[in-house]
């Protein structure tokens, strides 16, 4: 079994954090390269050094819903605030009439 960041038992179906940038996933794989553990995330289908990630316990899991009961993708409003904030304004982007 990988070990995580913290030197926490990562097993597959867990649940964790890439360090580096927040990315959540459950763990869907794991493998040891030249000495080197990695795990396979289900959100990217990424592989990522296990100590560069931590276990999530269940308060840290966030099943996000809306009142109709539709799933909140969190992923996909990171990558929408990503791409909300490289967008660029310019200063004659509208010009009132008159």
């Amino acid at each position: 079994m990988a070990l995580d960041a913290r030197n926490m038992q990562i097993s597959l179906d867990s649940h964790v954090r890439y360090v580096d940038t927040g990315t959540l996933g459950q763990v869907i794989d794991e493998k040891i390269t030249d000495g080197v553990e990695w795990v396979k995330l289900d959100k990217t289908g990424l592989w990522y050094q296990s100590n560069r990630v931590e276990l999530l316990g269940e308060k840290d899991i966030k099943k996000g819903s809306w009142a109709d009961g539709k799933k909140v993708d969190v992923e996909d409003l990171k990558d929408k605030a990503l791409n909300f904030e490289e967008l660029e304004l310019s200063s004659d982007a509208c010009n009132g009439g008159g």
